[in-house]
């Protein structure tokens, strides 16, 4: 196998290799496409410029990820000839071509000339990304590609209307983590045992077969020159080694860090910075996790001598949810698990797409739906809307209180906390819990009661009136509702419900 982690493969940049496989692969179409154009020597700046918007639209009606223009091939005969045409010297004034075509396209699509040497001379090949959020635009005007013809898109409004259904907002998964890979590197690359195994498919025979499973689950994809492209998603999940892969995709491994006292200051017990894809390296990250979490012998009532200080199920549910909701958009963070003397703090980066006070009851809304889908099937988190609330049945068991869900501009935090009595909770985190009790009541049909809540806290009934303060607290503050105001013993329900 190839060296990946030094490979110029990883950071992006196109081959020669690779392009030369792509001239083929272009030049063995039947005929000229929508997205695709074959020039010899004509570089007029403001032809390039309506091509780039023409062909970019045209790959997203054409469902593909880029349009192509080449310099250096006869159009009728599609010989390769050789161009005169060198864009890094190419100027419209006082402005290289390539800025003044990106100040010229609106959105301006993230293209890139490149040279090849050609045994019949120089070839360059201008890629164009397909249209994502809307059609590219030359001066305000869309184009779109009709036989040899460049028309504006809103002559025809039938084709603006199909473009307009087409485009979508850009989808982290879908994007190529590394392109041009042999099949062989693939199957080193990319824990393929570990995704037959997690999805319960009967692993092929052949490696032809495995290949096919996995672009059909799209983690990998058919790149030129028979060779194949890793999505961010195959990378994600089911990486051999997240460090063979491009930086950006390597920093978003999972980290654990223990401390040992209740602050970042304390010192570092132990660390743990994730190597392996999130699927194939979920059960080995949750056994280490566990390992680090102390064992209680007797807090309360539900616990049982040697028990984890924080629920199993919880730490799972959570430590997935953190994975698949982040934002995989923003560089240089991942998730992080860290262990406190007090605590358990689980973040992720990006703003959660759902208040915190509804997480438990609304369905959840995921920036990454292929990652959230596949997870889900393959058993690491629960079912939409179900997931949060299996935690905090967890922690009410344990009689632990209750966690807190902060969210951030840039990042969610879920913390769960160690054992304490009710005596040696915070006004604001008994409030809280018999916020979450209202809630898990509600679910199950049922409704809040001082006696529930009593039981929620380990309270002796002696001393219901303890929980009648809480419930007057999160009364005031809005938090829950009395179920029938012409009956106020019937319990209490969430201010929403």
């Amino acid at each position: 196998m190839k060296n990946w982690r030094h490979s110029k493969f990883l950071w992006g940049q196109m081959s020669e290799e690779r392009d030369s496989a792509l001239l083929e692969d272009l030049l063995s179409l039947p005929a000229e496409t929508s997205w695709l154009e074959f020039k010899e020597n004509n570089a007029d700046p403001q032809l390039i410029a309506k091509l780039c918007s023409a062909l970019s639209n045209e790959a997203r009606l054409a469902g593909k990820d880029a349009a192509f223009i080449i310099w250096g091939v006869r159009d009728a005969s599609r010989d390769v000839v050789g161009t005169t045409f060198i864009p890094d010297k190419a100027t419209v004034g006082n402005q290289v071509l390539s800025l003044w075509l990106a100040n010229q396209l609106q959105p301006s699509p993230a293209f890139e000339f490149r040279t090849l040497n050609h045994q019949a001379g120089s070839v360059v090949i201008l890629e164009i990304p397909a249209a994502l959020n809307a059609p590219v635009a030359v001066g305000g005007v869309p184009y779109i590609r009709i036989g040899p013809a460049t028309p504006k898109l809103s002559d025809y409004p039938e084709r603006y209307q199909k473009l307009i259904d087409r485009l979508r907002p850009y989808h982290w998964e879908s994007g190529v983590a590394v392109s041009f890979v042999e099949a062989g590197d693939i199957l080193q690359l990319l824990d393929f045992t570990s995704y037959f195994k997690l999805t319960g498919q009967q692993l092929p025979d052949s490696s032809a077969a495995i290949l096919d499973r996995m672009s059909a689950d799209r983690l990998i994809a058919r790149d030129v020159g028979n060779r194949w492209n890793i999505s961010n998603l195959g990378a994600i999940l089911f990486a051999s080694n997240l460090e063979d892969f491009p930086p950006s995709l390597a920093r978003k491994a999972v980290r654990f860090i223990s401390y040992a006292g209740r602050t970042r200051a304390s010192a570092v017990q132990h660390r743990r910075d994730g190597k392996r894809g999130y699927a194939a390296g979920f059960q080995g990250l949750m056994d280490y996790i566990d390992s680090q979490i102390p064992r209680n012998e007797h807090i309360g009532r539900a616990l049982r001598a040697a028990e984890p200080l924080y629920p199993e199920l919880a730490v799972r549910e959570l430590v997935a949810n953190a994975l698949i909701h982040q934002d995989m958009t923003i560089s240089g963070a991942g998730p992080l698990v860290e262990l406190f003397e007090d605590r358990l703090e689980i973040t992720n980066p990006g703003k959660p797409l759902v208040d915190p006070q509804r997480m438990i009851d609304l369905a959840p809304r995921s920036r990454n739906e292929a990652l959230a889908s596949l997870m889900r099937r393959m058993g690491f988190c629960e079912e939409q809307g179900s997931g949060l609330d299996k935690v905090l049945t967890e922690v009410e068991l344990s009689q632990l209180p209750p966690p807190l869900l902060r969210d951030s501009e840039s990042s969610m935090q879920v913390c769960l906390y160690g054992p304490r009595t009710f005596a040696d909770m915070t006004p604001e985190e008994r409030v809280r819990a018999c916020y979450f009790h209202a809630v898990l009541r509600f679910l199950a049909g049922d409704r809040m009661r001082n006696v529930s809540l009593c039981e929620r806290f380990g309270i002796d009934p002696r001393n219901a009136a303890q929980a009648s303060q809480v419930i007057k607290r999160a009364l005031d503050q809005e938090l829950i509702r009395v179920a029938d105001p012409q009956h106020p013993r019937a319990g209490y329900v969430p201010i929403w419900a």
